[in-house]
């Protein structure tokens, strides 16, 4: 079980989803907002004992944080934390809705309002940030009450903001998950998911997956990553159900020593 109050990194600025994630999952007490390279980097050095990192969504598939996660030396996959997401309208207080003459927002956040901002702020420039908590904080620190920001509602607390309208969210909707990378691996709940990482040349995949069937270990998901040596080999992120440590998945493993267990953890969808 996940201790609460420990370290735990998660990708700022706050206000984004990931720290709403965070917060969901761990509470405020030892909450710790860094950028990418940051995040990474304490993870392997040991300087925080969580990260929580948003590995893929139901609108565009994997996220660009992925593969510095399995770039890790070291990596344990501890837990999987899926969340449909929602948004607001924020904007600094006095702020006149049909005044607003700027929108700034993550491009999956913007893409799931469009349909209501083209159709209530159809005048309102567009503009893409790197997370709902850079936009928001950019709303903030502006000089003008024409500017408002898409995204968490948290971002309104955090950054002296209020919300204008709440569920704004009318495109594709988004399910974010996430992966908190930790120090132990969980033991065995009864309804697990396993993550592997396989290196495979395309000629390879197909006896690669047999041995799944043959073992009775039931594929999941399948992510295809590059290679970075050549276009006809590549990285196979693989989930599994079931615990690394249970029968089936043991008898896989011996016979493909080359695979590499992220994590095994409580499935959560």
């Amino acid at each position: 079980m996940v201790t609460h109050g420990a370290r735990t990194a998660y990708l700022g600025p706050a206000g984004s989803w990931t720290h709403q994630a965070a917060l969901d999952l761990f509470g405020a007490a030892g909450l710790v907002p860094l950028t990418r390279d940051e995040l990474f980097a304490a993870y392997a050095a040991g300087t925080v004992e969580r990260a929580c990192v948003p590995v893929a969504t139901s609108i565009v598939g994997m996220t660009p944080y992925i593969d510095a996660v399995l770039d890790l030396p070291q990596v344990t996959v501890i837990a999987e934390y899926p969340r449909m997401l929602g948004y607001s309208l924020l904007a600094r207080p006095g702020t006149r809705q049909q005044e607003i003459t700027e929108v700034f927002a993550h491009p999956v956040a913007l893409a799931e309002a469009r349909p209501w901002l083209d159709r209530v702020m159809p005048q309102a420039r567009r503009t893409e940030a790197a997370s709902g908590g850079d936009a928001a904080r950019r709303v903030a620190l502006g000089a003008t009450l024409d500017k408002a920001s898409v995204g968490p509602r948290i971002g309104a607390s955090i950054y002296g903001l209020v919300s204008l309208v709440d569920g704004i969210e009318e495109g594709p909707h988004n399910v974010t998950r996430w992966w908190v990378l930790g120090r132990e691996t969980p033991a065995p709940s009864g309804r697990d998911k396993t993550s592997l990482l396989a290196a495979a040349a395309d000629e390879e995949l197909a006896g690669l997956l047999a041995r799944f069937g043959e073992v009775g270990v039931q594929i999941l998901t399948i992510y295809e990553r590059p290679s970075g040596r050549s276009l006809d080999t590549h990285r196979y992120l693989i989930e599994a159900a079931g615990h690394a440590g249970e029968p089936r998945l043991r008898r896989l493993l011996d016979r493909h020593r080359d695979m590499r267990v992220l994590g095994s953890y409580p499935r959560a969808y």
